[in-house]
């Protein structure tokens, strides 16, 4: 078997392709905001500092662990910045 040559077990194998388990994950992964939406940020204090205000969502990117991440570009601003979920509020 193909799969047991990849050193997945059979039972493992199973549950990835189960429609269960593909529930859980796709439930997990879904992003909050869409794009075009008018969002808030606020930078954290840790990382490097950054204006905080109204933002529209560029782009989705893939998540980060358990946080989607987003580009987001601000009128005021000329670049476009990465901001995690945990970072954006409905404005």
């Amino acid at each position: 078997m193909l799969y047991a040559r990849r050193g997945f077990s059979r039972s493992l194998w199973g549950f990835i392709g189960s429609r269960r388990s593909r529930g859980a994950w796709s439930r997990a992964l879904k992003h909050k905001f869409v794009v075009g939406e008018n969002v808030y940020f606020t930078a954290s204090n840790i990382a490097r500092p950054a204006a905080g205000g109204i933002y529209e969502i560029i782009r989705l990117l893939p998540t980060d662990g358990a946080d989607c991440q987003y580009r987001i570009k601000s009128t005021s601003e000329a670049f476009e910045r990465v901001a995690k979920e945990s970072q954006l509020t409905v404005c």
